[in-house]
Parts: C-alpha cells; structure tokens; sequence
C-alpha cells in the first residue's frame, strides 16, 4: 500500500494534518473502498473536459488547505448538467473562495460523477486514546446527526464483527429493503467495513476518518465524501 504511505507522508510535510479529498478518495481506492469517479481540475477548460469523460450530471468541489466546510464557503456545487453550468459554477466556486478568504491557497477544483440518491451509510474511525483505531458504522445522511443511530468496533474487525455492525443499527431493516427502497448490498458494505478496518490499522497515522456518505445501490456502493484527518 505505497500509495497511502505516500500521501500520508506528504501532507505531513507540508504541515497538513487535513488530507485533501482527492487525496482521501485516492487511499480509499487503493484499499478497495469504491469512490465516485473524479479528478482534478486546474482550469475551467480542463474541469469541463474531465466533465465530458466522467459523463453528466457532475459536482465540482474546491480543494484548499484554507477551506475545511467547503460547502459552507459556496465551495460546492451539485448536479450540473452540461458545460456551460460546468463553467459557470468553477467561475463561481473561485468568487466564493476569494470572497471568504482573499489569500486562500487553492490546489484546484474536483470534478467528480453526481452518484444517484440510494441508501446512504456512513463508515467512520477514530483513534481511541485508550483502545486506538475504532470503526463507526450506521445510515448515513440525517439518520447519523438526529438519531445517533451508529454502532462501534475496535480494529481490526472480521467478517464476523463487520455482519454484526450491519444488524445491530436500529435502521437495519432499511438495508433489508423497505416499501419502495430497494434492499442495500450488504455484501458491499461489509467489504466496505473490513477494508476500512484494514486501512486504520495499517496507518497509525490517522486520527479519524469519515466516508460519509456512501451509496450504497442493489449491486455495489459508491463513497461520495471521504475525509482523513492525521494526527
């Protein structure tokens, strides 16, 4: 897992403890986690080609050491549906930054697929002072801040421990597949979970990860937002 090693080492040196996104979804990739296609952007030329490869509708994010609640800046903007929104929103996503913060270093704006609505979950770790990595699981979206509805395990886990997080949220009938949802891949989920495991226990380094939320869809899963902040 050079990769991981790699990044990580990177933003150390830089005195970053905040992984960029693309950076986070790039170390999710190499543990098998599924992400959204996406890529980034130095131009608004350049994010309206990698619009047209990754294929509409797209997000494009900011990606700054200066901003952490990119959304709360206007640093985020969903659901474009060709190049001319493509544009229009890069010009806009820069006017917002310099508007927050005017000396805001930007790496540049990541272009990446819309997934489609489905079932969100949420993987979390932290690191536990006294127990170290441990694994957060529960449904992601409004189902995590109003009702808390999560369970926890200390890494590594197995494929045993990973099944019982899935049935031990009080939500789990949902996975099943509920009225007109779909049941959630539950396979993919607990590859999900190990993988994540693996990756925590592999690097010390990480002090809490967020991959939230996740799409999970009838066959496979798509991770939208991933965020990796060391210690």
């Amino acid at each position: 897992m050079k990769q991981a090693s790699q990044i990580i080492a990177n933003a150390l040196k830089e005195g970053r403890r905040n992984l960029y996104e693309t950076e986070a979804k790039t170390i999710c990739m190499e543990y098998g986690i599924p992400v959204t296609k996406f890529k980034l952007a130095k131009s608004e030329g350049e994010a309206v080609k990698i619009a047209e490869e990754i294929g509409f509708p797209v997000v494009l994010k900011i990606v700054s050491p200066d901003i952490i609640h990119k959304s709360d800046v206007g640093g985020v903007m969903l659901n474009l549906k060709n190049a001319k929104e493509v544009r229009a929103a890069y010009k806009q996503i820069m006017e917002n930054v310099k508007k927050y913060k005017k000396d805001a270093k930007i790496v540049g704006i990541v272009v990446q697929e819309m997934a489609k609505p489905s079932t969100e979950v949420i993987v979390g770790a932290i690191k536990d002072p006294q127990f170290g990595p441990t694994l957060m699981f529960g449904l992601g979206g409004v189902f995590v801040e109003i009702l808390k509805d999560v369970t926890f395990r200390i890494a590594p886990i197995t494929e045993e421990e990973a099944r019982e997080m899935l049935t031990e949220i009080k939500a789990y009938p949902l996975l099943k597949g509920y009225r007109n949802m779909p049941p959630a891949d539950i396979e993919t989920i607990v590859k999900i979970l190990l993988n994540t495991s693996k990756l925590v226990t592999e690097h010390p380094e990480i002090k809490e990860l967020d991959l939230n939320p996740i799409m999970v869809y009838e066959k496979g899963a798509k991770t939208v937002d991933a965020r990796i902040i060391l210690e």
